[in-house]
């Protein structure tokens, strides 16, 4: 780069050009004019701390004089060891930390601004984030200032869960850190996210489930779900409607009218209610939950005062007594929309039976109801289960292949 000894009058002589360029001053030893290709200066500091280069951008429009005077400055602290970026990052640090920016206050920002949204536009999963924040990122990185966090930081921790937990932890951390770095950079324009394609531990395609549950294995399930309480009910229930757990674990007994289940918008996935009209069996199942003065939920917990939750513990105890493993509840959502294949049911009911939207134009366009298929849809996939769980001398079932 050109050096010269800049006067007042050549550095206001001194002419942009298309791209940026800088100019060192012989008169002051590390100092440079930095000149942008839109013909703003500025001055910068090139100094050696521990054998390594860096450079320290000088603050404002500084004429020639004080530039030098802040260059001397500079000079002064790096031969006292001092780096003036640690500092700068270190006063910077301390003001986000006043300021209550450190990741775990943006972070409780976003999830009460999330929590403060209307019940339809509320997220299903506040909760489940809430948990993440706290299990796996707030420990570690949640008293540094947020705009402080280097890539480096974020990776370290990436590796740390990935050993202890697993890929798909690690994931989840880094989908929470994403959420929580564009939600903030948003609101600040001069916060720079860290996080950069390539940061994940697995390939969505690669997390993507298929297990289905064999037709030994439905009634194995089925027969043992028969004696484990609410838990096996809804296990039985979530078969015969291949609806997703909570759904199914949180409803209410006004979600019913006649035979008629209406999810709403709140808590379907896609945000839009979802009517299902119960086969005679999911109403069988329906028929021995008990009703609780004071609870409204269908499958309610020990106390009645909340849904039943404790999947965990109830799961290890309905494989001990089925002897089928390796399978979780949301297995019962693919399992049963295979078994409406099998029972011959169409794709396009198939998928609008279980809440599924149609692709495409058909998807505006296509406002129909499909009440009367549906229905027929769910009783055919009773129909399937009792012949598997209880299948008549000589009946043919054709095995369902994952």
């Amino acid at each position: 780069m050109p050096s010269k000894r800049l006067t007042t009058i050549s550095v206001a002589q001194i002419k942009p050009r298309p791209v940026r360029f800088e100019v060192a001053d012989a008169g002051c030893l590390g100092l440079y004019l930095q000149v942008q290709p839109s013909g703003v200066k500025g001055w910068a500091v090139r100094y050696r701390i521990d054998g390594k280069p860096a450079k320290y951008t000088l603050p404002g429009a500084l004429g020639l004089a004080a530039a030098r005077t802040a260059a001397s400055e500079i000079r002064q602290k790096v031969e006292q060891g001092i780096d003036p970026n640690g500092e700068k990052r270190a006063a910077k640090a301390a003001a986000e930390i006043a300021a209550g920016n450190t990741l775990r206050a943006v972070g409780e920002k976003y999830l009460r601004y999330e929590q403060a949204k209307p019940e339809g536009k509320r997220l299903r999963t506040i909760d489940q984030r809430r948990a993440t924040f706290e299990r796996l990122i707030f420990p570690v990185l949640g008293g540094r200032p947020i705009g402080e966090i280097k890539r480096g930081e974020i990776v370290k921790l990436l590796d740390e869960i990935e050993i202890v937990r697993g890929g798909r932890a690690a994931d989840e951390a880094l989908t929470m850190l994403k959420i929580v770095f564009d939600w903030h950079a948003v609101r600040d324009e001069n916060f720079r996210t860290p996080i950069v394609r390539g940061m994940a531990r697995t390939n969505p395609k690669d997390r993507m489930r298929s297990r289905v549950l064999s037709d030994d294995e439905v009634r194995a399930v089925w027969r043992a779900a028969d004696s484990a309480g609410t838990f096996g009910a809804l296990a039985q229930f979530l078969l015969l409607t291949a609806t997703r757990r909570n759904e199914a674990a949180r409803m209410t007994w006004d979600e019913f009218t006649g035979s008629d289940w209406l999810i709403p918008a709140a808590r379907y996935k896609n945000k839009q209610p979802h009517l299902i009209p119960l086969s005679k069996a999911a109403q069988a199942v329906l028929a021995k939950m008990p009703k609780i003065v004071g609870c409204p939920w269908v499958f309610a917990g020990g106390t009645g005062r909340c849904p039943f939750s404790n999947f965990g513990r109830a799961k290890v105890l309905l494989d001990q007594a089925s002897g089928v493993t390796g399978w979780t509840l949301h297995d019962t959502r693919r399992t049963g929309r295979s078994l409406l294949s099998r029972a011959g049911i169409g794709p396009d009911i198939a998928e609008r039976a279980i809440g599924h939207a149609l692709a495409g134009v058909r998807k505006t366009y296509d406002l129909h109801h499909f009440y009367s298929e549906k229905q027929h849809a769910f009783e055919a996939l009773a129909t399937e289960i009792e012949r598997i769980v209880n299948p008549p001398e000589g009946d043919n079932i054709v095995p369902l292949r994952a």
